[in-house]
């Protein structure tokens, strides 16, 4: 791991084409330069990333959807406390928007996958819509991050692409964190939005605990990541019933997954490639899942619902599955939000599922966007 640092702002050293940053309740990994690139397949990920890396080097960036890895070796790399948040970055540029696909197919999209749903062939599948912004404005990403640190036991990011577009998010998920022999996951399934309004909060929070939708939902996620992990750990305590997480935005049902390593030798790495894509992002079963995904998204995901995140040469590290986030280049945002589509989902509530989702971003950047508007069919 980096050298722990008390770096006032590691910020003001962040270079949006060559830096990874990574921020949580455990600190901020802030990288500079690059020394090695590393691409290629997530199955064959893990060794090729141990290969390259020096005693004192890690790995760090974003993984897509798909699996495909956009990984950098930095020349350089600070580990510094945990940021607090700041202010909205208010962008004072006018914003045009283009949902894709519209309101109205999407509705139509989840309709179709309730009829798939019905078959059997089919438990859950996870389908995605996006935003366009544009301003007349450059985003500035350093700006942009700074809302989105301090929120609990998140992850705040931003990792450089290929394109040159930078992929900014602050997601509530631990897809796997591995320190020595210990391993935690921690998936979340089964959303409600919040409240301003305390009482009603309350009551939405507790209807979500109650719901057996959700609950079953929820469920198809803690079974795939126990499934995946069994083989690699000698102990895993598997909570029995979800708890109540919740961001600015919504409630989630979580259960924290912590296992011991059978095998010291098993990065986090190799605990993602077996991970991913948990039924949280795509759906259950997979293979059905990413049939479904392509026959009814007309949108690249690209990095959205990958994976971003770091590993040392010790085979430590953390990995966050890339939610509530962005894709931005120079005075464009696409904005990603996604609902798991189970028996007896309502294709309008997972519509305005969506749209909360999208806050996350949209408040980072004091956009005032009515979000009536990302509903309206």
């Amino acid at each position: 791991m980096p050298q722990l640092t008390t770096a006032a702002d590691p910020l003001a050293d962040y270079d949006r084409a060559t830096s990874v940053l990574v921020a949580s309740s455990r600190g901020t990994l802030l990288t500079h330069g690059i020394r090695a690139a590393v691409d290629g397949r997530l199955d064959t990920l893990p060794a090729r990333a141990a290969a390259i890396l020096g005693a004192d080097e890690l790995v760090a960036g974003a993984i897509s959807f798909d699996g495909v890895a956009d990984l950098l070796v930095p020349k350089s790399a600070i580990w510094s406390p945990a940021l607090p948040a700041g202010a909205p970055a208010f962008l004072r540029g006018g914003w045009s928007t283009r949902p894709l696909p519209s309101p109205a197919d999407y509705i139509q999209a989840v309709r179709q996958a309730l009829v798939e749903l019905g078959t059997g062939r089919l438990d859950k599948v996870v389908l995605a819509r996006s935003l366009e912004l544009r301003s007349n404005e450059p985003v500035n990403v350093a700006e942009l991050l700074r809302p989105l640190l301090g929120h609990g036991h998140g992850y705040a990011f931003a990792a450089p692409l290929p394109s040159g577009t930078t992929l900014v998010g602050s997601s509530p998920e631990l897809l796997v964190s591995r320190h020595g022999l210990s391993v935690v996951s921690n998936p979340l399934a089964g959303s409600a939005a919040r409240s301003p309004d305390a009482a009603e909060d309350r009551r939405r929070a507790a209807a979500l605990l109650a719901s057996a939708k959700d609950r079953r939902e929820h469920r198809f996620v803690v079974e795939a990541v126990t499934e995946a992990l069994q083989p690699y750990c000698a102990h895993l305590d598997v909570p029995r019933v979800p708890e109540l997480t919740s961001t600015d935005t919504l409630w989630h049902l979580s259960s924290r997954i912590v296992g011991t390593l059978r095998d010291a030798d098993t990065s986090v790495l190799t605990l993602a490639a077996a991970l991913h894509p948990t039924p949280a992002v795509c759906g259950t079963p997979t293979a059905e899942a990413r049939q479904q995904i392509q026959r009814l998204e007309p949108i690249d995901r690209g990095h959205y619902s990958g994976l971003v995140g770091w590993m040392d040469a010790r085979g430590d590290g953390e990995w966050a599955v890339a939610i509530r986030c962005a894709e931005v280049a120079e005075n464009t945002l696409r904005l990603f939000a996604g609902a798991g589509i189970v028996a007896g989902s309502d294709p309008a509530a997972e519509l305005a599922e969506t749209t909360v989702k999208f806050q996350t971003m949209l408040r980072a950047l004091g956009a005032d966007i009515d979000a009536r508007h990302l509903e309206r069919t």
